[in-house]
């Protein structure tokens, strides 16, 4: 059976709503999809200051902003599916939502957008809230993609995704798939960016350009996150407050803080593998990685664009004899959108779709709150 869903996914660098049309089947026990039609719609200046500053809201005006963004999310879809023609198609939409507050020491994660009223503005079934269940169980709630990694992708050894937030998944053993958060990635680079008026630095380029800032970039590595053991996450705070923080005490030109914090990244992709390499989540047990076989990273999210970063991975790693690999344009921009379609259909077919030693809560479980918006 081909199962018809959109994703979507609103990620921490504010860049925009990706949308994804996918075909979803599963044959055996082995899952394969199909991307149909995908749009990425950037968040108008109005939209991309609400979402910034929803944490300072009070209580009322949070809820009443999930709703409205949660209609704003409907409208979205209805226009993608009028453009594509896919009226009476999709089966499913599963919503990410966008992430404010995430705090799981206290069990508690929140992503705005009402599943109920995206559910009611498209008349379709909806999945959102992904991410409860699992802080609920006493997980981390982040990274959840790697039941799509485990499921779609199986060809790759390693999962790097570059998106505002850089994270790391692998197998460790046949039954055993970790991952965690390395650290902030795009949403830093973006800002810093920013501060030469424009939106991204495209390509690098100007991180290319820079020098590095050695003070800076020794005590951006000595931040206490970099020495937990995984399972962690981060929330979005890390990135606009301890480190933009850090960073802008130093007062150096933009070009040299891009390039310091592109190779502060480099510096913690590998730190984390070397981490999981181990085989242990303490830094400092016994065991090495065995270098004999080239293993293949698969580099997603919007930092796989970024081609003075991707180079520098490609240096960084040649020694643990990893080898990065960028897909087609498509994967690289919409993998997670697919893998909310993935996680939003596993929850209608009441299947496990978080992966206990990802997250590290106390089993797999089935998140996800569906809400119906076809009449019954």
């Amino acid at each position: 059976m081909v199962y018809k869903v959109i994703g979507l996914m609103s990620g921490s660098s504010l860049d925009g709503l990706d949308i994804a049309y996918i075909h979803l089947q599963e044959n055996a026990g082995k899952w394969s999809f199909e991307f149909v039609r995908t749009a990425c719609h950037n968040y108008p200046d109005a939209w991309r200051q609400k979402l910034a500053t929803a944490v300072s809201l009070s209580a009322l005006d949070y809820q009443l902003l999930h709703v409205e963004y949660g209609h704003y999310l409907g409208s979205l879809v209805n226009g993608f599916i009028e453009e594509n023609g896919l009226h009476y198609q999709v089966q499913l939409i599963a919503s990410h939502g966008h992430t404010t507050f995430h705090r799981p020491a206290a069990g508690m994660t929140a992503q705005l957008g009402d599943g109920a009223a995206l559910a009611a503005v498209t008349s379709i079934n909806v999945v959102s809230d992904l991410r409860a269940m699992d802080l609920a169980l006493g997980g981390q709630g982040a990274p959840i993609v790697p039941i799509g990694e485990k499921l779609l992708l199986k060809q790759y050894d390693w999962f790097l995704n570059l998106g505002g937030i850089a994270n790391l998944s692998s197998h460790r053993d046949p039954g055993d798939f970790i991952a965690f958060d390395v650290c902030p990635a795009c949403g830093v680079l973006d800002r810093l960016a920013s501060r030469e008026g424009m939106r991204y630095d495209g390509g690098g380029a100007l991180a290319a350009r820079g020098q590095v800032e050695q003070t800076l970039l020794a005590r951006l590595n000595e931040l206490p996150y970099y020495g937990y053991p995984y399972p962690k996450s981060l929330a979005n705070e890390f990135g606009t407050e301890t480190i933009g923080e850090l960073i802008a005490g130093f007062r150096i030109p933009a070009a040299d803080a891009l390039r310091t914090y592109t190779e502060h990244i480099v510096f913690q992709v590998k730190n984390a593998i070397l981490l999981t390499e181990k085989g242990s989540s303490d830094p400092g047990s016994a065991g090495s990685p065995s270098p004999a076989v080239t293993r293949r990273m698969l580099v997603t999210g919007g930092g796989a664009h970024n081609t003075f970063l991707a180079g520098r991975l490609q240096e960084v790693l040649a020694p643990l004899h990893i080898e990065p690999i960028i897909p087609d344009a498509e994967l690289v921009d919409y993998k997670e959108a697919l893998v909310m379609a993935l996680i939003g259909l596993l929850r209608l077919r009441e299947e496990n779709n978080v992966l206990a030693s990802v997250s590290g809560d106390r089993r797999n479980s089935i998140g996800g709150a569906l809400w119906m918006g076809q009449e019954g």
